[in-house]
C-alpha cells in the first residue's frame, strides 16, 4: 500500500475519535509519561500544538511548563522547509501560520539539534518505529542531519499517536528517521537503543 492511500485511511480512522475518547488518551498518555519518566532527563522539550485531528499534546505542554522545562513548538520557516522551534509560555503571545497553526512571537527560536527530547504528531507508525507524517516533508528536512551522524545523541524522537493510528509496517524512504519510542495511551512503544528512555 502507498503512503498516500495509507495517510488516507489513518487519518480518516484518527479524525472519526469522538472527542471523549481524544481527552481520555491524552489523560491517559501523560499518566504513562509520568510513569516512565520521559520528561525528566530532559531539559529543552520540543512539542507541538494539534491541529486537524492530531493528537492532543496541550496536556504534556502544560506538564512540561510546570516541571520548569523549556518547552518549544514549531516554526514555520519562510523558505525551505526546516523548522524552526520557539520556547512558550503559558502568557506567550501568538501569531497563525499558512497553515493556521499558532507560533509563538519569539525573535531567536533554536533548530531541532539543540533539543533534547522531541515530541512530534503523525499519522501512523509501525513496530519498527517508522513514521508516517501529513506528506509536507517538514520534520524529515528539520531531523536530515540525523541520518549523516551515527552518534548524534539529540534530539530523542517521540512520536504522539492514538493506538488507532499503529500498523504491522509503513513504507519509509531511506531519508525517513525511526523514532525512538511513541507514546499512545495505552503505551510507550520504545524501538531504537541510540537513546535510554
Amino acid at each position: 500500500m502507498t503512503k498516500s492511500t495509507l495517510r488516507r485511511q489513518l487519518k480518516a480512522t484518527r479524525n472519526a475519535l469522538a472527542p471523549p475518547a481524544r481527552r481520555q488518551a491524552a489523560r491517559a498518555s501523560l499518566r504513562l509519561a509520568l510513569r516512565h519518566g520521559l520528561l525528566l532527563r530532559a531539559r529543552r522539550i520540543g512539542v507541538y500544538l494539534p491541529h486537524g485531528g492530531e493528537f492532543d499534546a496541550h496536556l504534556l505542554l502544560n506538564q512540561i511548563l510546570l516541571m520548569r522545562r523549556e518547552c518549544y513548538v514549531p516554526v514555520l520557516p519562510q523558505r525551505g522547509r526546516v523548522l524552526r522551534f520557539a520556547r512558550i509560555e503559558h502568557d506567550s503571545r501568538m501569531i497563525r501560520n499558512r497553515y493556521g497553526i499558532a507560533e509563538p512571537l519569539d525573535a531567536r527560536p533554536l533548530r531541532a539539534r539543540q533539543l533534547d527530547l522531541l515530541l512530534m504528531p503523525l499519522v501512523g507508525f509501525d513496530h519498527q518505529g517508522f513514521r508516517l507524517g501529513m506528506g509536507g516533508g517538514f520534520y524529515d528536512a528539520t531531523l536530515a542531519f540525523m541520518r549523516h551522524r551515527r552518534n548524534w545523541r539529540k534530539p530523542r524522537l517521540v512520536g504522539m499517536a492514538y493506538e488507532c493510528q499503529r500498523v504491522e509496517s509503513l513504507p519509509h524512504d531511506p531519508w525517513d528517521m525511526p523514532l525512538d519510542a511513541v507514546l499512545t495511551e495505552r503505551q510507550l512503544y520504545r524501538f531504537s537503543s541510540r537513546h535510554a528512555l
